[in-house]
């Protein structure tokens, strides 16, 4: 039996029943009605008709073979595909009870056999129209909610709709707000003269104007946008095509905020970070007047060591010159001694000056192995003071980092001096070993280790906070220094416990070349 007996683009109707005989009078009874008609026999072939073809009305026969109407009609509403087509059943019975079911099941009408033509094809067109309408009304529905649905995601900001000239077709309540004029004196300004009305600018140029007529996504922040009464406020904004169901374009649609307050509080976020700095800075500087007061006496006694030597050098040359024939050989070879040993305490005192100092250049590509040899030679008072030893050990190769020197040099230093204090009270004489390799791509590690009392399991928690020490004279500003100081490296510091006892600090720098990487004792 033939699927598809007549077509009609408009409404499609399926008549299903067992009864080749009650199909020949359905089919003749619509067939001039102007209905594309389908027809089947039985209950699989009616689903799979309904299924590929979305019939607008059903006329169901309930007393079928294998699958009954109810069946069918229950299987038709399950399948959203076929959920709203209209299903008038068709039976002899004229059973309330078989009626009522019909409907609980999804049904739309009920025609008793014998039929009717007039009452067939009146209820055809009637359930045909009501589908037809409410098919519309759904397609419909669907491009509305497309559009709010735009609109509600970004409710708190402007909203334009513009078309492909860039007039005005819809404004949101915010965009009224931002530009200081109701919504609908918005509808039908250009929005080119009314955001950007300066006469300078080249129409294509014009933001926006690349989206409503050739389709290109747009979006720009911190540009200055025109409100009605001429006053202008800085804006971020993005525009997208317009596209309707056929693909063509139809304008754009513009997503803007005023971001004046943004923009304030961006500066003072600025603002606060420069002062921040400024106050690490000065904190830092500090520390350094603290560790030098705390060195000061052993600094003392290393420049007096070479002055005491040129004073006796020059008491030498004194005697010599008053001899009547005096050795020159040997006064000059006295009074080179008296110059290397200023060069000695002159070198003693700009270490000094150059620790104390308030960095000027900030972060500069440093060599590793230059760094620690100088903090070595910091720390020799206390070497002295302390009983103990420090060994450099650096691994070949070891690549250049960028980093202010003087204040990763305090770091440095307030590690060893404290690895050296430890070291003492242990009354161990190991040495102090200060290392230095690279980690990954992005870091280079330094490392201090000392065999000394190591750190108990409760202060561990609390190395680096401020205002915490371990020391009875101590102020608890040294290890949050430091943390503050790598940090504003690009690097951090960390902790670890040795098996064998003692302490290990370590803290990771960036190597030069490769900023912006992420650089953590993790990686370490």
């Amino acid at each position: 039996m033939t699927d598809v007996v007549t077509e009609n683009p408009e409404v499609t109707v399926l008549l299903v029943d067992d009864n080749p005989q009650n199909l020949k009078v359905l089919y003749e009874t619509l067939k001039d009605k102007g209905y594309r008609l389908l027809i089947a026999n039985e209950g699989e072939k009616a689903l799979d008709l309904a299924h590929r073809h979305h019939p607008e009305v059903i006329l169901l026969d309930i007393m079928m073979p294998e699958m009954d109407g109810y069946e069918v009609c229950e299987r038709l509403k399950a399948d959203p595909d076929t959920a709203d087509s209209a299903v008038v059943f068709l039976s002899a019975l004229d059973d309330l009870q078989a009626k009522v079911k019909g409907f609980s099941l999804g049904g739309a009408d009920y025609i008793a056999k014998p039929f009717e033509s007039q009452e067939v094809i009146a209820r055809v067109k009637t359930h045909a129209r009501v589908i037809r309408l409410e098919r519309e009304m759904q397609s419909r529905n669907r491009e509305l909610q497309g559009d709010q649905t735009r609109i509600l995601n970004s409710i708190s900001e402007g909203i334009y709709g513009l078309d492909e000239n860039g007039i005005i077709e819809f404004a949101n309540p915010a965009a009224a707000t931002i530009v200081g004029c109701p919504a609908e004196e918005l509808i039908g300004k250009s929005f080119f003269e009314l955001h950007f009305a300066s006469g300078d600018e080249a129409p294509e140029t014009l933001p926006v104007m690349a989206t409503c007529q050739q389709g290109v996504v747009e979006s720009q922040r911190d540009i200055q946008m025109l409100r009605v009464d001429g006053t202008t406020f800085p804006a971020e904004y993005r525009a997208t095509p317009k596209l309707l169901d056929d693909e063509e374009l139809h304008g754009a649609v513009v997503v803007f905020r005023d971001i004046s307050a943004e923009l304030e509080s961006e500066q003072a976020l600025e603002d606060a970070r420069t002062l921040v700095q400024e106050q690490r800075d000065q904190l830092a500087h500090t520390s350094r007047l603290t560790t030098m007061g705390e060195m000061a006496a052993g600094f003392a006694h290393e420049v007096n060591q070479p002055l005491t030597a040129i004073t006796n050098y020059a008491r030498v040359s004194k005697r010599m010159m008053a001899k009547e024939q005096p050795d020159l050989d040997l006064l000059r070879q006295t009074l080179d001694k008296i110059e290397a040993q200023s060069h000695r305490a002159s070198e003693i005192i700009r270490r000094i000056r150059k620790f104390m100092k308030k960095p000027a250049t900030g972060k500069e590509v440093v060599s590793v192995p230059t760094l620690l040899e100088d903090t070595r030679q910091f720390a020799e008072v206390d070497m002295r003071n302390n009983a103990g030893g420090i060994e450099v050990q650096l691994e070949e190769g070891l690549p250049d980092v960028l980093a202010d020197p003087i204040q990763v040099q305090q770091v440095a230093l307030n590690l060893i001096r404290n690895a050296l204090e430890s070291t003492r009270a242990a009354e161990s004489d190991a040495p102090v070993e200060v290392s230095a390799r690279r980690c990954g791509q992005h870091c280079v590690r330094i490392q201090v280790r000392d065999h000394g009392v190591g750190v108990s399991e409760q202060a561990e928690e609390m190395l680096f906070h401020p205002f915490h020490t371990t020391k009875d004279d101590g102020m608890g500003i040294g290890l949050a220094t430091c943390r503050s100081l790598i940090q504003a490296q690009g690097g951090d510091i960390a902790f670890e416990r040795p098996e064998d006892g003692g302490a290990c600090f370590y803290f990771t720098l960036p190597v030069a070349g490769v900023e912006g990487e992420p650089c953590t004792p993790d990686e370490a």
